[in-house]
């Protein structure tokens, strides 16, 4: 469900008792349709305003908008203020309600926008760097894949490797493409072995410092490939292993040479399996060649409260001081590339500058110690769940879309939280705490800008059945008991298809209403049917959210259909 703020459609169902023909007047019987749109292009906004009035036609009486540029509304031109009034005044005039979507906390680049050090950081503690020529660097540059250029194989390997799929079937050395060297690693999807799904992937164990910056790279090229994941995947080792880096390599079906890299926190492991290559290859070709693993210091290298640097002697005795022995180090790419609240690994880690009068002489060596942020899949970067900085931008979109929509709620936006709890204002509570705490501040926050407002959430990061666990995805700790900090008035958005009768029987039996969210591009009426049984004696419920990943808009009506005579 990630990346879910720019491509959304959410429906609740009408009446249960109304008829197909009755109108829809109930307060809680919401029939809604998300609409994220860009209220900077005029001809967008026209085309919400038609979404608006055909939902109207079809019954729906509200809208959820959301918008990329909620999170940093001032400096906007004077069109995007125009279109959010003209927007109001089309709602008001179909008599249909503007819910906007605020507070993006999991999806947070429209947050970090406006600062990218507000971004959820990662520690780095007693990094190796080395001073040569007045700067200081990370002084290992060992690539730790032995074997990572392919040029040669043993009977059932790569030589350096620990294993492969299929080897000498559909994954082979080829010595006619490469990208250096005498050869590369060849993949042949057409050949790929059912009884391994499909997968073709190399594997090689490595030992790895704990709480370290590392960097996982592979030229790779493609022709006519079909896969449902290509990645550099780190792994911790054992049964429950966790995956260390969750960034999607953008790796295309046709493609010449091209260098992909990802950047991951070893965290609290010493021993890493690394992966590299398809899951689930269906067809065409691929090859691997140069991959390294290699130490790095300071990519997207976070400065803000909660994230300090520390650069000390060897032995610990000396901690130099920024602006005396150092310039003010920062990684400038941190947070803009391609533009503001986007982030970027592909580049190099930013070196540490002596200055004029530094006490540290050539040759040196220092323990570094650091946080920076990670990327999770296309683009995700999760904003700190404790900044009070954060908070004052979140006190500032709500206050500036009350000021322009006068909404009777506000719909929370977070979701799918995957990096929180390690920097040193988040570690000194459990982090399930850290969440409860934050959803609670953000939900006192709108009331005291707007009192009468009612207040919605997505369910899954306090849901037992879904999210609200141990071990997910860069979490610390366990994300158990989050739901502690929402007040049962606040109305939960549940969309755990998965596990739907015992989500729903979890927030039910703590007292909130709920608004189901089905379809998800998929088969509506298998949807309606599944949810609508699964909330048979559920009362809190009362309503269905309509979701599109595509913005397919052609089921609006007919799912509100469904859902009427499913009810």
């Amino acid at each position: 469900m990630y990346c879910r703020f720019t491509c959304l459609l959410v429906v609740t169902c009408a009446s249960f008792l109304f008829s197909l023909r009755a109108a829809i007047a109930i307060e809680n019987d919401r029939l809604w349709v998300y609409a994220p749109v860009n209220f900077q292009v005029d001809k967008d906004v026209d085309r919400l305003i038609e979404l608006l009035t055909r939902a109207k036609a079809a019954g729906y009486n509200g809208a959820a908008i959301t918008d990329y540029k909620f999170g940093k509304l001032d400096e906007r031109p004077d069109n995007y203020y125009d279109n959010l009034r003209r927007t109001r005044a089309a709602a008001e005039m179909l008599r249909i309600e503007l819910i906007p979507i605020v507070m993006q906390i999991g999806y947070s680049n429209s947050i970090l926008q406006n600062n990218p050090n507000l971004a959820a950081g990662l520690p780095v503690r007693d990094c190796d760097f080395v001073i040569q020529n007045g700067i200081a660097t990370i002084a290992s540059t060992q690539n730790l894949l032995d074997g990572g250029e392919f040029e040669t194989a043993t009977k059932n390997t790569p030589s350096g490797w620990d294993w492969i799929d299929g080897f000498g079937t559909m994954t082979t050395l080829d010595s006619l493409e490469k990208h250096s060297g005498e050869s590369s690693l060849a993949i042949d999807a057409s050949r790929r072995d059912e009884s391994s799904g499909g997968n073709c992937r190399v594997f090689k164990n490595v030992k790895l410092k704990p709480f370290h910056q590392y960097r996982f790279s592979a030229w790779v090229r493609t022709l006519d490939l079909r896969t449902s994941e290509f990645k550099l995947m780190p792994k911790s080792a054992g049964e429950k292993g966790i995956v260390l880096n969750h960034a999607n390599l953008q790796v295309q079906p046709n493609q010449d040479w091209t260098l992909h890299r990802v950047v991951f926190n070893s965290l609290q492991h010493t021993d890493v399996n690394v992966y590299l290559g398809m899951w689930d290859a269906k067809s065409g070709q691929a090859w691997i060649d140069d991959v390294s693993l290699e130490e790095v210091g300071g990519v997207n290298l976070l400065r803000r409260n909660g994230c300090p640097v520390s650069v000390r002697s060897v032995d610990g005795s000396i901690t130099y001081e920024e602006g005396r022995d150092y310039e003010h180090w920062e990684d400038p790419l941190l947070g803009r590339v391609p533009y503001a609240g986007e982030y970027s690994d592909n580049h190099d880690a930013p070196p540490i500058r002596l200055t004029k009068d530094s006490r540290l002489k050539e040759g040196v060596h220092l323990r570094v110690s650091f946080y920076h942020t990670v990327i999770v899949h296309d683009d995700q970067v999760c904003s700190s769940l404790v900044s009070d900085e954060v908070f004052e931008l979140l006190k500032a979109e709500v206050t500036q879309l009350n000021h322009f929509l006068q909404p009777k709620r506000f719909f929370m936006a977070h979701d799918e939280i995957r990096v929180a709890g390690w920097d040193e204002l988040e570690s000194k509570q459990p982090t399930a705490t850290v969440l409860a705490e934050n959803v609670r501040r953000c939900e006192t926050l709108i009331h005291e800008l707007c009192p009468d407002a009612e207040v919605l959430v997505w369910s899954d990061m306090f849901d037992p059945h879904h999210n609200a666990r141990d071990d997910y995805y860069l979490v610390r700790e366990t994300l158990v008991e989050s739901w502690k900090g929402l007040d049962p008035k606040v109305v939960i958005m549940n969309w755990n298809g998965g596990n739907s009768a015992k989500s729903l029987r979890f927030f039910d039996e703590r007292g909130h209403k709920q608004v189901i969210a089905g379809y998800y591009d998929g088969d509506v009426s298998n949807n309606v049917q599944r949810w609508s049984e699964a909330a048979n004696d559920i009362e809190s419920v009362s309503g269905y959210m309509y979701t599109t990943w595509t913005k397919n808009y052609d089921f609006l009506e007919a799912f509100a259909e469904k859902v009427r005579s499913s009810n």
